[in-house]
């Protein structure tokens, strides 16, 4: 049951939503607004490629004999096509484009936090109540 706690992809859309608006009103009162703009896409292509992991992994495993191979390729040309959209929106729009690269690897770190949190204190709990989940156990 670990994988529905972990990965919310409604939570992470408010929260990239909040994270583009703060960081878009951010830009414009530093006079820089599509600074700003462009972080709000770079949240939601790491955002899209979030989801699309997701229906990935949930194909991939669906199978009778799932490779590691195809989850590999699957991820590399995912991965390396969304960068090059990153890359190139931030190389046509320099250098507020940049903003495209912030986004993303913001919402990296925000992925990581956001899954790692709810599993730990998942495990801490199921931890707290003995090996076989019974709490009148020391």
């Amino acid at each position: 049951m670990l994988p529905s706690i972990a990965f919310r992809p409604v939570r992470l859309l408010v929260i990239c939503l909040v994270l583009a608006g703060v960081g878009t009103l951010a830009a414009a009162l530093l006079g820089h607004i599509w600074v700003g703009v462009f972080f709000g896409i770079g949240l939601g292509l790491g955002l899209i490629n979030a989801v699309l992991v997701r229906r990935s992994v949930t194909k991939i495993t669906s199978k009778p004999n799932p490779l590691k191979s195809s989850m590999a390729i699957n991820s590399a040309g995912r991965l390396m096509a969304l960068t090059v959209i990153g890359l190139a929106i931030a190389f046509i729009f320099r250098p507020q484009g940049l903003g495209v690269v912030f986004g993303m690897a913001l919402f990296q770190m925000l992925l990581v936090f956001s899954t790692t949190m709810p599993v730990a204190r998942k495990l801490r709990a199921g931890a707290a109540h003995g090996p076989e989940g019974d709490a009148s156990q020391p």
